[in-house]
């Protein structure tokens, strides 16, 4: 497949670059789209794909680690918090309290991988583009920056070089739902969190998505 500058990945990181240093952690801030249920009427599956990650580590910190060390580090927190992600719908979707299903997300990142998408290249496609490798109706992806790394590989990585680690958090996750005939954004949620967030990313995501469980569309009932 052919890559393409995406206007996505100048989006995403325009908007990480503007307002995380002005993002009053604790806000909760949802767009959807006004003709959503008209749009996605016909949805039947969707698919959640890996969050383009940021750790940022205190200046000291970063003197004792290397740009390979933290690019793997981001990778694995960026891969837990895409199940977390995953699971967070996939109970909903098993509870009925949501109309569309949920790929899994082995087979999403088995489908992007064949297609030669991987997680570095992952912002160099546009979200309709991804949705049609992966053969849905609509894709989730988005940003994610956190102090404090939660996945299992990165925060091991974290607990050797540093030694213990602290139990304030802090996690910005800025999350859009893409239309797969338009690349057009259903839903933008975007939420700050401080404080102790838990001791593993699905605990971190239920926090995340607390506001959320009744005002994303696909987890009402279908009009």
């Amino acid at each position: 497949m052919k890559i393409y500058n995406s206007p996505l990945k100048m989006m995403l990181s325009l908007f990480f670059i503007l307002t995380l240093p002005l993002l009053g952690l604790g806000q909760t801030r949802l767009f959807v789209e006004p003709d959503f249920n008209n749009i996605a009427r016909d949805h039947k599956i969707i698919a959640v794909l890996p969050f383009q990650t940021t750790i940022s580590l205190r200046p000291k910190q970063m003197q004792q680690i290397g740009s390979d060390d933290l690019a793997r580090m981001e990778k694995s927190e960026s891969l837990d918090i895409q199940r977390a992600m995953y699971s967070w719908f996939l109970k909903r979707r098993q509870q009925g309290d949501m109309w569309v299903d949920v790929q899994d997300i082995n087979t999403s990142n088995a489908l992007l991988k064949r297609n030669g998408i991987e997680y570095e290249n992952l912002q160099d496609f546009t979200a309709d583009q991804l949705a049609e490798v992966l053969n849905v109706d609509a894709v989730i992806l988005g940003s994610f920056s956190t102090n404090k790394p939660m996945s299992e590989g990165a925060a091991v990585a974290v607990a050797v070089i540093f030694g213990v680690y602290g139990s304030t958090n802090n996690a910005v996750i800025n999350m859009f739902i893409h239309n797969r005939t338009d690349g057009k954004v259903l839903v933008n949620y975007n939420k700050g969190v401080s404080g102790s967030l838990g001791s593993n990313p699905d605990q971190l995501i239920n926090i995340i998505m607390r506001k959320a469980s009744r005002r994303i569309p696909y987890t009402k009932p279908k009009a």
